[in-house]
Formats: structure tokens, C-alpha cells, sequence
């Protein structure tokens, strides 16, 4: 093995090492609530903490530096890895399958809230603790955090940082130092979310609550303790703490470290990026809401509103959560709602989704190359927030679509191929590669009707949007394997 290669196992076993802590929390939840799981998250602790040891031990010495190319192959590994070992306490605690216990460690990590479980109401307080922190970990990037404590270790954290982070422009840092920039995302991801689990518990959720669903809504991952969702409080003031906080946490958080430094709220809206993702989203409740109550769905405009409301921001930013089925809306509505969660939040947020600045950067792209035709000498470049982009930058968001495109045709053919209709196949690679969650057909409610074929393709889904395609795409071409 080469000196790359041991560094990337020894950085895997720290960061599983580093993971096992995770099991704490629910440990504690276990014996708070006398549940009686909590053996379940000791072994998944000790099984977590000397797997990690077992691979970073024989490399501990080992001070090579990690290339750019050496990240991706780190980030999948890792991600890999750890959906395996987050499995354990799923599968011994609930006795469930191991293709179910791995799809929704899975969809835990990768925020995307698609389940195969039901009776969550009465199921034991730190499984369900354990689920909502799975998806609070995985939204801001498990390798993000640690590439605080990377250079630590001799470790150059930009390659796993590149490889790991969402948007079209990684190469943004919001201070000169990376280290410092994660410690500032995750300084604000916690600030963001003790203030939601705050809201949640004035507006009437039980502490319990209050804080496991702070934890999936600003991580945007949509994980819920009972099966009825936020349906289950039929509350104005929670749904209005969700719609806030989901929002938040679609928006990039480098703008909110702007926010934050300068103190100019203002700061928001000058953004383009975020500027467009709320017009967006204000033009999807219209349409939806008029649609609505004018179908006579609702007899009240302001009902109709306020459940569209929900939704669409719900799946806008990938989260998830529901208030009511809408796949039983009519006319075009749960299509509609199916794709704008292809637009997710904006980049550099906890949302899935091809994200708003690239389909702002494609949409002027289209416009440059309208304006050309009857011009062709004509050169105009394309601007976002003031700065010309490279055409590098332009290149990459083209080649984003066209493997994102192509990803998701074979991924449906696939699941058609296990037996899925139609409907059932591209609503469930749909919400599954935008870590959305909620689909249409047999996946409205649950994934657990799907074969077990089916689960580990829509698995492989939701690690290919949380990566962002590409990271898993160049581990697996052939070419990344020569030397």
C-alpha cells in the first residue's frame, strides 16, 4: 500500500474513532427513559471505536499529506463506513433486517428521511433521539467537522473539505484558514439549532421534542418521532418555527457568518443566490396555493396557504416534514412539488438538491447563448453577485447536469427493473437523490414496500446527491485507479 493509501485508512480509523463518541447521547437518552437499548449503543460504540483503531493504529506514524485526488476516495470510504457501523444500533435494537437498518442509517446520514419504519410513536425514546442525530451530524458533513481538528494531526483537510461540501464553488473559504471556516459553520450550525429546539418548546413541543426535531430541521433532514410528522401537533406556531429554521438552514452558511460578523441583515437579501431561492420559493406558494382553493381542496384561502406553504418549503429545502399527504393534491401539484426538489436550497446549506446557484448560473448561461445567436462575435460574460465566474466554474455546472441527468435515468431504470412502476421508481430516486424523503406511489408514505433490491438502489441514491455525484462518480471510474 502506498503512502497515500495509509494515510487515508489511518484518517478513516481516527475519524470512525471520532464517531463512536456520537453513541453518548442516545446511551444517556437510554438510561434517562429506563428503555433498556442501551447495551445496543455500547457495542456500537466499542465495535465503532476499534474498527476506527484497528485501521489508524498500523498507520499511526505515517505524516504523508493528502492530494486532491486521495479526498474523494477518503469522503466515500468514510461515508461507506460509517452508514455500516450506524446500522448496528437499527438493527440489534430494532431487530430489523440488515438491508432496512443499513437504508435508514443511510437516509439518516444523508438527511434525506426517507424510512421503512412505522410505530415511531411508540417506539423507544433514544432509537428515535438516535435517528434525529444521525441526520443533525450528517447535515453540516461529518468530514467537515472534522477537518477542524485535521491539521492537528498533519493532515491538509482541503482536499476532504472539496471532495465533501455542497455548491458549485468549494474552493470558498469564509476565513483565510479552512480549520477556522469549519469551526465557524459549526459554531453557527449549533447556534441555529439550540435557538429552533428553544422555539420548539414555546410553541408547545415537549422538551423531548423540541430538541430532537431541532435537530432534524436545521440539518434540513426531515427524521420525525411520530409517524404523523408535525401533523401530529396540528400547531400554527410549530409549523412556523419549522418553516423559519428549515429556511435558515437552506440558506448558505457563509452568509450567515456574514450575517452574524456584520451585523446587517440586510446582508440576506443583497445575495443573489438567496434573493432568488425566496422569490422561488413565494412563486411556488402562490401557484400552489391558488391551485388549491381554487380546486375547492380547501374552502378557506388562508388554509390552503398555510398547508402549501408548509410543503413547499418543506420540499424546497429538502426536509421532508409533512402536515398533510400531498400526494393526494390534485391536478399538477405533487408533480410540481416532486420537482422543485431537484432545486434544493442554496449552496453551502444543509439542503440537497442541485442547489440554486447552479440553476441561476445555467439560466443566465441559456440567456448569454439566446442573446448570441443573432450576435455570435458577441462575448458577454456571466456574473453572479458582481464577479464574473470562470469558465472553468460555467464548464462545471454544465457537467454537473449532464452526470447528475444520466445518474438518475439509470438509477429509475434500475429500480423499474426490481419491479417499481413508473411513478413509484422516479419519485423515489427523485426524493432519494435530493434527500428529500416523501415521494409519490408506493414510496408516499414509506420505503418499506420496495424490494430489498430496491432499498440498496435508493441507498446508493442518497450517498450519490449527499456527495454531489461526482465524489462517488470518480471513485468508481477506472481512471482514478491508475497510477
Amino acid at each position: 500500500m502506498g503512502a497515500n493509501g495509509t494515510t487515508i485508512v489511518r484518517i478513516t480509523g481516527f475519524l470512525c474513532m471520532v464517531f463512536s463518541s456520537a453513541m453518548l447521547l442516545p446511551l444517556l437518552v437510554s438510561l434517562y427513559y429506563h428503555d433498556g437499548e442501551h447495551w445496543f449503543f455500547f457495542w456500537t460504540a466499542v465495535s465503532m471505536f476499534f474498527t476506527g483503531l484497528s485501521l489508524w493504529w498500523p498507520f499511526r506514524a505515517t505524516g504523508e499529506s493528502l492530494r486532491r485526488r486521495d479526498g474523494f476516495l477518503l469522503v466515500v470510504l468514510f461515508w461507506v463506513i460509517v452508514s455500516l457501523l450506524g446500522a448496528l444500533p437499527l438493527y440489534l435494537g430494532l431487530e430489523l433486517s440488515f438491508v432496512n437498518a443499513l437504508f435508514e442509517s443511510v437516509s439518516g446520514l444523508t438527511t434525506t428521511g426517507a424510512t421503512v419504519l412505522s410505530g415511531l410513536d411508540h417506539m423507544p425514546r433514544s432509537i428515535l433521539f438516535y435517528r434525529q442525530q444521525l441526520q443533525w451530524l450528517g447535515g453540516m458533513g461529518l468530514i467537515v467537522l472534522a477537518v477542524a481538528v485535521l491539521p492537528r494531526l498533519g493532515i491538509g483537510g482541503m482536499s476532504i473539505y472539496l471532495a465533501e461540501a455542497p455548491g458549485p464553488m468549494k474552493d470558498e473559504k469564509i476565513t483565510p484558514r479552512l480549520a477556522h471556516s469549519a469551526r465557524a459553520l459549526w459554531s453557527i450550525y449549533v447556534g441555529l439549532t439550540l435557538a429552533c429546539a428553544l422555539a420548539f418548546w414555546i410553541a408547545g413541543m415537549s422538551p423531548f421534542d423540541a430538541i430532537a426535531h431541532s435537530l432534524s430541521t436545521v440539518s434540513t433532514g426531515g427524521f420525525s418521532t411520530h409517524d404523523a410528522s408535525l401533523g401530529f401537533y396540528r400547531s400554527e406556531p410549530v409549523e412556523t418555527v419549522a418553516i423559519l429554521f428549515m429556511l435558515l438552514g437552506a440558506v448558505n452558511f457563509s452568509i450567515h457568518y456574514l450575517v452574524i460578523g456584520k451585523r446587517r441583515f440586510s446582508l440576506y437579501l443583497r445575495d443573489e443566490e438567496v434573493r432568488s431561492f425566496l422569490v422561488f420559493v413565494a412563486v411556488v406558494v402562490a401557484i400552489i396555493s391558488l391551485t388549491l382553493y381554487l380546486w375547492g381542496t380547501y374552502h378557506s384561502f388562508f388554509h390552503a396557504l398555510r398547508n402549501a406553504a408548509f410543503e413547499v418549503v418543506s420540499v424546497v429545502t429538502s426536509t421532508g416534514y409533512g402536515v398533510v399527504d400531498f400526494s393526494h393534491w390534485p391536478l399538477f401539484v405533487p408533480v410540481l412539488l416532486i420537482f422543485i426538489s431537484f432545486v434544493g436550497g442554496c449552496g453551502g446549506s444543509t439542503a440537497g438538491g442541485m442547489k440554486v446557484m447552479r440553476l441561476l448560473i445555467l439560466a443566465r448561461l441559456g440567456l448569454r447563448e439566446v442573446r448570441r445567436l443573432p450576435h455570435p462575435q458577441q462575448l458577454k460574460p456571466v456574473k453572479v453577485n458582481g464577479r464574473v465566474l470562470s469558465e472553468s466554474t460555467l464548464q462545471g455546472v454544465w457537467g454537473f447536469l449532464s452526470v447528475y441527468t444520466a445518474t438518475f435515468v439509470i438509477l429509475m431504470l434500475l429500480l423499474m427493473m426490481t419491479g417499481a412502476d413508473q411513478v413509484t421508481a422516479f419519485s423515489a430516486i427523485a426524493t432519494s437523490m435530493n434527500n428529500l424523503g416523501p415521494g409519490l406511489g408506493e414510496v408516499a408514505q414509506s420505503f418499506n414496500g420496495l424490494s430489498d433490491a430496491g432499498k440498496m438502489i435508493s441507498a446508493l441514491a442518497m450517498l450519490a446527491g449527499r456527495l454531489e455525484v461526482f465524489t462517488l462518480l470518480v471513485v468508481l471510474h477506472p481512471a482514478y485507479w491508475r497510477t
